[in-house]
């Protein structure tokens, strides 16, 4: 593990104010831009090629949807999973960008990490996803919580604390990204670890008092650490919230928990803006608006890409399926891919100075540098 202890550096304004827009869903599907074919046909066999180890969020996420795409699929193809890690997913998506084809027997599941190594720009990176195709997507969200014996009560306490908050983290350039900006969007200065296994051990490392801050997906939130919160050792500051009609509003899972954008206004007494939240902003609809995805690659006939979207509302309209989810999607929808592919398109056309803001805080806070 490595750590650092996070002095704010004054940095320049380095972007304009990064457009709402990237917040706004397609108020329409929009059409695939593959190549149209009528005379594709959908294969026998499908391989979903994760790019993560198995055992993880991405994999698991994977091997439940598997058989419903099956079953939805024309044909009822069979759909194994293939795990191909290693880069912080960079690895195994390079992989499916050069060599999973576009005839449909191989789709690429993403994960919110997957996405921020595009838009951080990474030198390895060779996929694009404002070229790729988007099939199916499933969202989710994050609370960030301290622990009680910071002697944080609420957001008050948040901004006259005097002792850093300690946080226990993956790697600064996956999703533990949104987390770090929002509290630089808030201007609090953390001594971060990175390198631990997953959420589930840095959780565990703030319920031993090795560290005091930590996030857990919504989901992991609601299981894992809410029994904390009533027992009285764990406080809960905000929550990431949720996208409608272009805005973060409230989680609906966590309706009495405000949203970063609240929180601000809490502590400032305005609503937030900058170069710090339009950095936020920029990162948080690929990573977590739409945190998991399959997608196609670039030139995928028309024919291909329509089927797996079918597939998708097929599966979100299965009554088995939405029974049996809750655990693995944290109650966020299954959505098809043209309901969001217009705004992920603008989403991954991120801008230089804010990709380039982004890239100085890591420098700068977490000697993280790319």
């Amino acid at each position: 593990m490595t750590s650092r202890t996070t002095p704010r550096a004054k940095r320049t304004a380095l972007a304009a104010i990064v457009s709402l827009s990237i917040l706004a869903l397609a108020a329409c599907a929009t059409p695939s831009q593959g190549a149209s074919s009528a005379d594709v046909g959908m294969p026998d066999a499908i391989s979903l090629s994760v790019p993560y180890a198995p055992g993880g969020g991405t994999d698991t996420w994977a091997r439940f949807i598997a058989p419903y795409l099956s079953a939805n699929m024309e044909g009822a193809p069979t759909v194994l999973v293939e795990n191909v890690p290693g880069g912080e997913s960079i690895t195994g998506s390079n992989r499916f960008v050069n060599r999973g084809g576009t005839d449909g027997t191989s789709v690429l599941v993403t994960s919110g990490t997957t996405y921020i190594q595009a838009l951080l720009g990474q030198p390895e990176v060779q996929f694009d996803f404002t070229k790729m195709q988007p099939l199916m997507l499933n969202g989710t969200g994050g609370v960030v919580y301290v622990s009680a014996e910071t002697g944080i009560t609420g957001l008050d306490d948040l901004a006259n604390h005097d002792e850093t908050l300690v946080y226990g983290g993956i790697s600064a350039t996956g999703l533990d990204l949104t987390m770090l900006q929002a509290l630089d969007v808030l201007d609090i200065d953390i001594d971060a670890t990175f390198g631990f296994e997953g959420r589930g051990p840095a959780r565990l490392a703030l319920e031993r008092g090795e560290t005091t801050l930590d996030y857990q997906t919504t989901s992991a939130y609601l299981t894992q650490v809410q029994p904390s919160v009533d027992a009285g050792t764990a406080v809960p500051l905000f929550s990431f919230g949720v996208l409608e009609d272009g805005e973060i509003v409230r989680d609906p899972a966590l309706p009495d928990l405000p949203t970063l954008e609240e929180a601000y206004e809490i502590l400032n007494g305005e609503q937030p803006s900058g170069d710090a939240y339009d950095a936020y902003k920029a990162f948080l609809v690929p990573g977590y608006v739409y945190q998991k995805g399959i997608w196609a690659n670039e030139g995928t006939p028309d024919t291909v890409v329509d089927a797996y979207r079918a597939a998708a509302r097929a599966i979100a309209a299965d009554d088995e399926f939405l029974a049996v989810s809750e655990d693995i999607l944290g109650g966020y929808p299954l959505l098809p891919g043209d309901v969001a592919a217009e705004s992920l398109a603008e989403a991954f056309n991120i801008p230089t100075t804010v990709r380039q803001y982004t890239l100085d805080m890591l420098a700068e806070d977490y000697d993280v540098r790319l």
